[in-house]
């Protein structure tokens, strides 16, 4: 397969420093920070550092050590903030969008972690 990234997405500008953040994380290969239009109280972007488009591209071509991490960071996001339900929280949502059937606004891979509240159904019909 061939991915197409574009170096200058708004993730890959705020991975550069470029554009400010509120961090909730950062690891070796992860950054998490709170996503300026939140959808719930609880809503954290989960980036990689790396140059990856979408999930399945991170998925296919990430060594296993950004997959590791980039997993656990999503772990101890969801600790930090509280909604995990092993740490007392009430539950969470991840969510991942791809393409244009996906609505993917940024092409850079990123898991939406959202929480804080019932959030519904998961796709209306």
């Amino acid at each position: 397969m061939s991915y197409v990234y574009d170096p200058d997405n708004i993730f890959a500008r705020i991975l550069r420093g470029e554009i400010p953040n509120k961090t909730v994380l950062e690891t070796a290969h992860t950054l998490a920070f709170h996503d300026i239009r939140p959808h719930a109280p609880v809503h954290v972007l989960v980036v990689p550092k790396g140059a990856y488009v979408n999930f399945d591209h991170f998925a296919a071509e990430a060594p296993a050590e950004e997959i590791a991490d980039f997993h656990r960071a999503c772990a101890e996001v969801c600790r930090i903030v509280g909604i995990g339900p092993g740490d007392g929280g009430q539950g969470y949502r991840t969510i991942s969008n791809a393409g244009a059937h996906g609505l993917q606004e940024v092409p850079h891979y990123h898991l939406h972690i959202l929480g804080g509240r019932v959030l519904g159904p998961l796709l209306a019909r």
